[in-house]
């Protein structure tokens, strides 16, 4: 049986991407609304703008640089996605999930996916660093849906322990060794743009959640369908919706996401060293 469209698509996606930089990365990272700074600090690295990588889209969002950078941490070789495509931007959620794909595809062993969430529990505040223990969909969207990429993963994929527990462990070791504070909880996506009501808010409270966000969900499915191990973080940039009566905006998160970069930068860096140490 031949190669299906998306997988076709992918190999020339990765065709692209190899003729450009013969590296195989270990780690893929997701960096997102804020984040994207990360990738500056990359040694040796090769940047290719989404738009020269054939059926990658590009985001329209701000705080989403739209580049492939290949480069070292420390002896580890990474593949980072520099922002993301959203649902909300109209793209069907295959589309969204292609660039997490393309980097299993090009050979990660890891991926570690980064966003920015709003903050439903009331000890988080602005800057807060929390590592997703889990996750609740409530976008109304899942990249599995259709017929079965049987080449790529099975069609009834386990969610159990999407967030690989072996990952998460090393996120912990990671924080412990520099001093970053980690917090634990469960990632709430919704569909978005609009941020959510003070309403909506409680009902997540209620059912569960700790951090409220528009992306993440789709990719870390996506992973799993593939069986490729993956951890994720978010930096908490505002309360939630209802949480301190102030209006939401999306300049607070990239300001806010700026101001947590050290620490963030620091907690990856050790995390993706400890990854390139390990077995998988």
């Amino acid at each position: 049986m031949g190669k299906s469209e998306l997988e076709q698509r992918l190999t020339e996606a990765c065709d692209a991407v190899s003729q450009r930089c013969d590296r195989t990365p270990t780690v893929g990272l997701v960096l997102g609304s804020g984040l994207g700074a990360f990738a500056d600090g990359l040694a040796d690295v090769v940047r290719l703008p989404y738009d020269t990588i054939p059926h990658l889209p590009s985001p329209t969002v701000s705080g989403h640089a739209g580049q492939l950078n290949i480069g070292a941490v420390g002896d580890v070789t990474v593949a980072c996605l520099q922002g993301r495509v959203h649902l909300y931007e109209g793209h069907e959620p295959e589309r969204a999930v292609f660039g997490v794909r393309m980097l299993a595809r090009l050979g990660c062993s890891v991926v570690l996916i980064t966003n920015a969430a709003g903050g439903i529990r009331s000890s988080f505040r602005p800057g807060t660093l929390m590592l997703i223990s889990d996750h609740i969909n409530l976008s109304g969207k899942n990249p599995l849906t259709g017929a079965n990429e049987a080449g790529l993963g099975p069609r009834f994929p386990d969610m159990t322990h999407v967030y690989h527990p072996q990952v998460a462990e090393l996120a912990r070791q990671a924080a412990a060794a520099t001093g970053a504070q980690l917090e634990e909880g469960v990632y709430a996506a919704m569909g978005g743009p609009s941020y959510e009501t003070p309403a909506e808010i409680r009902m997540l409270r209620t059912i569960g959640a700790d951090a409220v966000g528009m992306s993440t969900v789709p990719e870390v499915i996506a992973l799993g369908h593939m069986g490729v191990p993956c951890g994720a973080v978010s930096c908490i940039t505002n309360m939630a919706a209802g949480m301190t009566g102030e209006a939401l905006d999306h300049s607070e998160v990239e300001e806010t996401a700026a101001q947590a970069r050290d620490m963030f930068v620091k907690l990856l860096t050790a995390w993706i060293g400890l990854i390139g140490k390990a077995s998988w």
